[in-house]
């Protein structure tokens, strides 16, 4: 089934359950008035939850509106905890080239991750605030999954289990701003603005054989301005499957209900897929040319981020952002 939160005044908004084709939804209601309801009783909402979007789908669900995408917030507007990895080797290597830092030594053997700000994120048609262009303002294109109560411990080959729904990210980074705070040895925080997540939330099933080894085997594409700037595909070489990234994350710990995972920036090796953001583009040029070609994100700058199943169905709708003064 497909789910998205509508805008309705409040932090949480209200919960929809969307016809696969994202043309029709209709509210859930005292179900589940809210994606984090939804997500703290899964195992004995979703069911009913699932014969709405049945429901809908046949078109004799009663209450059922037309989608207008404008109205819609990210599926959580804020979240427990957002966690994001980088599961990508080639972006790992380009971007940390690109501020003089060599790659970990643990870059074949753990997960890096770090935990972001949720409190607050953008909807996927929300525009970022950019306060200083000097900042270095750049869009990363990923894939997020939310996951259900994880117990501590977890194997990795039982994390799907409890993999409930999957969506798109754009993880807004401040590139300038990066490498100071780092050099802290204290990690990310204000480097990282609030993220914005595709306006449809979907359940693995709905990704066909698309998904498989808490991978996701399609092309991401991006446009900037209008022009296509990439379409890697996020699946062969997700070097740490969700699998394995949720399975580090619950050494130590549980994760809670509604706590959103991301696998970094989606990156391919070969150069003719382009790149999911503008610092491995960067520093492609770099290497080429000795130089810094293209420019951060200014002022005015459009991204626009989707995935497409084999029929050429769009699974999760579309973020489209624009950069404006803070």
């Amino acid at each position: 089934m497909k789910l998205a939160t509508r805008k309705n005044g409040t932090r949480d908004g209200e919960l929809l359950v969307v016809s696969r084709d994202h043309q029709r939804a209709a509210l859930v209601g005292p179900l589940a008035p809210t994606m984090q309801s939804l997500m703290d009783d899964w195992s004995a909402k979703a069911p009913e939850v699932l014969a709405m979007a049945a429901a809908l789908e046949a078109g004799t669900l009663p209450g059922a509106f037309d989608v207008d995408c404008a109205t819609l917030h990210s599926p959580l507007p804020r979240a427990y905890a957002w966690i994001d990895g980088s599961a990508y080797i080639n972006h790992i290597v380009l971007v940390r080239k690109a501020r003089g830092a060599a790659p970990p030594e643990t870059l074949r053997t753990d997960p890096l991750v770090y935990q972001g700000g949720s409190d607050t994120f953008l909807g996927p048609r929300d525009a970022i605030p950019l306060a200083n262009p000097d900042w270095g303002c750049d869009f990363e294109s990923e894939i997020a999954v939310v996951l259900d109560d994880t117990p501590q411990g977890v194997r990795a080959e039982d994390v799907g289990q409890y993999i409930r729904l999957v969506m798109l990210c754009n993880d807004v980074s401040l590139r300038n701003l990066i490498p100071g705070e780092l050099a802290k040895g204290f990690g990310f925080f204000g480097s990282k603005p609030s993220s914005a997540f595709s306006p449809f939330a979907v359940t693995p099933d709905e990704l066909g054989d698309a998904w498989r080894d808490g991978r996701l085997h399609l092309p991401l594409i991006t446009h900037l301005n209008g022009e296509k700037y990439g379409d890697p595909n996020a699946g062969p070489e997700m070097f740490f499957s969700f699998h394995d990234i949720i399975a580090h994350l619950c050494r130590t710990r549980s994760l809670s209900a509604g706590t959103i995972v991301g696998s970094g920036t989606v990156s391919n090796e070969d150069r003719a897929r382009g790149s999911s953001c503008l610092a491995e583009q960067r520093m492609l040029e770099k290497i080429d040319t000795g130089a810094f070609i293209t420019p951060f994100m200014k002022h005015g700058d459009h991204v626009a981020i989707e995935m497409f199943n084999a029929a050429g169905d769009s699974l999760f709708g579309r973020i489209e952002q624009t950069v404006v003064p803070g």
